[in-house]
Parts: structure tokens; sequence; C-alpha cells
């Protein structure tokens, strides 16, 4: 029997009573959250604020990683809030970076439904290697599914290098 993967706050040895449908609506120091439209120039603007607040942070080291991490889960994101036309105008997608020191939980949320399976790498393709790239870059990833329907892909890093 396959299991599933953990909630993000079992890895970070936190409550399960801050979940991800509270950090969207919630303004705590320390977390960002960023909506963003369902279009490619989602994922510049997602490395951009992903770089700034690492930045502000004090954690510009992360930076790079986390950019490229970023990059591919807003990626799939975008590609999934399409697909589902009877969601796909009304749930948003959104990048959450959280800082629990000395971690860094950054996710992206989209309305599918879809699990996330990681498909063996094909280098010659230009398709199938965002969660290759994820779970090389990051500490762990995982998803987790929305109260509002729909789920949150993330990736967590260590801030101690």
């Amino acid at each position: 029997m396959v299991e599933g993967p953990k909630p993000a706050a079992d890895y970070l040895q936190a409550t399960r009573q801050l979940d991800f449908d509270e950090l969207l609506e919630s303004h705590r120091s320390g977390a960002t959250a960023c909506p963003l439209p369902r279009k490619a120039d989602s994922v510049k603007t997602a490395r951009d604020v992903t770089r700034s607040t690492l930045r502000g942070w004090g954690l510009a080291e992360l930076s790079d990683d986390a950019a490229l991490v970023v990059s591919e889960l807003v990626t799939n994101a975008v590609r999934y809030a399409l697909c589902p036309p009877n969601r796909a105008e009304t749930a948003p997608i959104t990048l959450v970076l959280l800082h629990l020191s000395p971690h860094v939980l950054l996710a992206v949320t989209d309305p599918s439904d879809e699990v996330p399976t990681p498909k063996e790498p094909d280098f010659v393709s230009e398709n199938g290697r965002g969660l290759y790239i994820v779970e090389t870059y990051s500490q762990r990833w995982g998803w987790d599914h929305l109260n509002r329907g729909g789920k949150a892909v993330w990736a967590l890093f260590n801030g101690r290098r």
C-alpha cells in the first residue's frame, strides 16, 4: 500500500490548526501570500516575489534554489488552473512563503484536485522534469488538499546552510 505524503506541518513540527487555507487569509509576520493570474507571466512575478521576500528575511542565499522551484510549481499551477473549467474562474493561484526559522516553506495553490505525480525525468523532452527539479533543490516537498477545493504544492528549504 502506497502511503500519501505527510502534510507540510508534520515536517515543520507545527500544529495542523494552521493550514494553507488559514495562511491564505492571514496577515502574519513571516508569511507572504501573493495571488497570481492564470498566465505565463505569473512565473516571473512569483520568482521576483520569492527573491525579494527571501532578501527581506535575510535569506538571500536561498534565492536561486527557491526561485527555480517556484518557477516549476507556478508553471504547473497555471497549467492545472486552466484545466477544471468549473472552478478556473473563481479559484486563484496563490504563492505562499512562510518563514518558520530555520525553515522556509513555499507553496503554490491551484484549483485542481489532481495529485502531483513525479515522473521519470526525460532530459530530452521539454516536459516532465518539474517535480524532479522541486525534489532535487528542496529539502522536502509534498502537497495538501485545500478545504475550499484544489491543492497546495509545497517545498521546504532549510535557511541554515
